[in-house]
């Protein structure tokens, strides 16, 4: 058995700005820098050691997992990528589409934009998750992934009523077992918030 710490990254310059933020990328803020700091301290004083850590391509992800793991041997995945929202890349997040009653998701909605549909970004989530466990030796790993990829992925494991309770903050840790192709959640850190 393994156990997974999927983790959002910290807070960057368009979460700041309210921008919409899926394939484009921007940096860290000193927040966001600080986040994973606090991230790092919830591991260390856990005594989490991890065998394998992984992060998407994407500069937030990466920065976020050197601060956390303090090395710079980062295996970087495009599978742990974020949503790609099209041609609503960098707009504002007042752009985003408001989720009919019943959907839980944005669906194929920005497909004609250029951007991924659920199902794609939830297919290549949970693939790219499950080889890397299964080539772990069954300790701990890190991933750093995003928001709507870590919210698609949980989908795919956890009822929705349960998935809609959890809150996908900056720097938030999702954390599973995995055994025999399976992953078990077993909850949600908030490091950045005392007491979660």
């Amino acid at each position: 058995m393994g156990t997974l710490y999927l983790m959002r990254h910290g807070q960057t310059l368009f979460n700041q700005l309210g921008k919409i933020q899926g394939a484009c990328d921007s940096p860290l803020t000193e927040l966001g820098i600080a986040q994973a700091q606090q991230a790092q301290t919830y591991f260390q004083e856990n005594q989490i050691v991890f065998e394998s850590i992984y992060a998407s391509t994407q500069e937030r992800a990466v920065d976020t997992a050197k601060i956390v793991a303090r090395t710079e041997e980062i295996r970087m995945l495009k599978g742990l990528k974020e949503w790609n929202f099209g041609t609503f890349e960098g707009e504002s997040e007042r752009l985003n589409p408001k989720r009919k009653p019943g959907e839980t998701s944005y669906g194929d909605f920005f497909v004609p934009y250029g951007g991924e549909s659920a199902d794609q970004v939830q297919n290549r989530m949970y693939e790219t998750i499950s080889q890397l466990m299964d080539n772990s030796t069954g300790g701990a790993v890190l991933a750093v992934s995003h928001g709507g990829a870590m919210y698609r992925f949980i989908q795919k494991i956890v009822p929705e009523d349960i998935v809609a309770t959890l809150r996908f903050t900056n720097c938030c840790i999702l954390v599973f077992d995995y055994a025999e192709q399976t992953f078990s959640f077993k909850g949600i850190v908030h490091p950045t918030t005392p007491n979660s």
